[in-house]
């Protein structure tokens, strides 16, 4: 590594340089540059790298790595700087941070950041997004949205209608039912190597849903422009509104604006399950956490209705409302399948008799334990990953793996049965 760009005087051009506070605090980093480039980069402070910017040997760069933590939210504007004086110079910018806010993420990325990779570097994720910056084609101006979905091989083959529909429901806040539905939605487009499935990930929370910010993903104008009309909504307004994460997830992120949950009815919502059916094998519902009219129209149109929970008096009350809230209303109550969020560990035999106590008053089943997957499950969120891009081996991505695969298992067998 050198410690230097400006006294570079090795006759190799540098083609990167990293910049940050104090590149010794991403070890990982300093690792990972010299696998990816040798001695061919430098390594810049934040007042430096506004300097050289405008110096010869700047031009020599194909892109910056800027590393930073949250010890350097202070400095926003000036990195906002730096990554604006990349861009005017034609170099690219990997957004390298950790433990940062995600409205700190969100206004550099608004700067101009091509790649964001989350600190710890997972595993090859430097080299892939320096690959992808090395091969992205020229952006071909005034090419219609509609026109790039239309040809997606997820949407260009409707299915028979036949779509499994899987919603998710928090039945009190922090229950963790959007990363449930995050997370199995990704894992169920990963879930058959041979032929993967198609899946669409539906955000109906129109107000405060978070699929978007899960996923960093952009919440467009086309998606209140649909809900808004819906006697018009087809299969190119429903392309259109669709985010593709990665050409393997197509998502209906929420609205960008706070939209009342009532501006929607049960024929509204019946419409577009029916053309998420027909393009997609799995539609993936993250509900909003209130009941609202159109609720029992994604209750009756789903295979599963999962229902998430922790081991508190507030979700057990809460589980036992809605139970009644249905069964008053004749709703199919057998299709809720209780999960338990942060479940207790398999050694803990006085949480297991909590768990157990629990589901005999309520008298329900809880059919799926899902582990405290720790601080690496906000830090996916924040950075807008799946935890299988971001923490493969963590405890709670795996069993949203085995879920998924048993949910595949489950479908692939009734459709040979059929």
């Amino acid at each position: 590594m050198t410690s230097s760009v400006a006294k570079q005087s090795d006759p190799n051009p540098i083609v990167a340089c990293t910049i940050s506070r104090d590149v010794q605090n991403f070890d990982l980093l300093i690792e990972d540059m010299e696998a990816a480039l040798g001695e061919s980069w430098g390594d810049l402070g934040f007042a430096e790298a506004l300097a050289f910017f405008n110096q010869p040997e700047a031009n020599s760069l194909e892109f910056v790595a800027v590393a930073i933590d949250e010890a350097d939210e202070d400095d926003l504007v000036m990195l906002g700087e730096i990554i604006s004086l990349a861009n005017k110079k034609g170099i690219k910018v990997i957004l390298i941070a950790e433990d940062v806010s995600p409205a700190a993420l969100h206004q550099l990325l608004r700067q101009g950041a091509d790649e964001f990779v989350p600190y710890p570097l997972p595993e090859g994720e430097l080299q892939a997004a320096i690959e992808r910056l090395r091969h992205t084609p020229p952006p071909v101006n005034h090419a219609p949205v509609h026109t790039q979905t239309h040809t997606h091989p997820a949407l260009a083959n409707p299915t028979a209608g036949d779509g499994v529909i899987l919603a998710v429901q928090g039945l009190s806040g922090g229950t963790g039912a959007t990363t449930l539905a995050v997370n199995l939605a990704w894992e169920l487009a990963n879930v058959d190597k041979a032929s993967l499935p198609r899946v669409c990930l539906l955000d109906f929370g129109l107000q405060f849903g978070s699929v978007a910010t899960y996923l960093d993903l952009p919440r467009r104008d086309v998606v209140f422009e649909m809900w808004s009309d819906t006697d018009a909504l087809d299969d190119d307004i429903f392309r259109q509104a669709l985010v593709a994460f990665e050409d393997k997830l197509w998502v209906l992120t929420a609205p960008a604006d706070v939209l009342p949950l009532d501006m929607i009815s049960s024929e509204d919502v019946n419409k577009l399950l029916a053309l998420a059916r027909k393009h997609f094998d799995y539609v993936v519902i993250d509900m909003p956490g209130t009941l609202v009219q159109w609720t029992e129209a994604v209750l009756h149109a789903s295979q599963i209705y999962f229902a998430t929970l922790e081991l508190d008096m507030r979700s057990a009350q809460n589980a036992l409302r809605i139970r009644r809230a249905m069964q008053s209303e004749d709703l199919p109550v057998d299709k809720l399948r209780y999960c338990l969020n942060r479940s207790p560990k398999f050694t803990d035999l006085n949480g297991k008799s909590r768990v157990k106590r629990m589901a005999e008053s309520l008298d329900i089943r809880i059919e799926l334990l899902l582990p405290d997957g720790g601080r690496a499950v906000c830090q996916s969120s924040d950075h807008g990953l799946p935890l299988a891009s971001s923490a493969a081996k963590n405890p709670l991505r795996r069993e949203i793996a085995k879920l998924a695969s048993s949910l595949h298992a489950l479908g692939k067998s009734d459709a040979e049965a059929a």
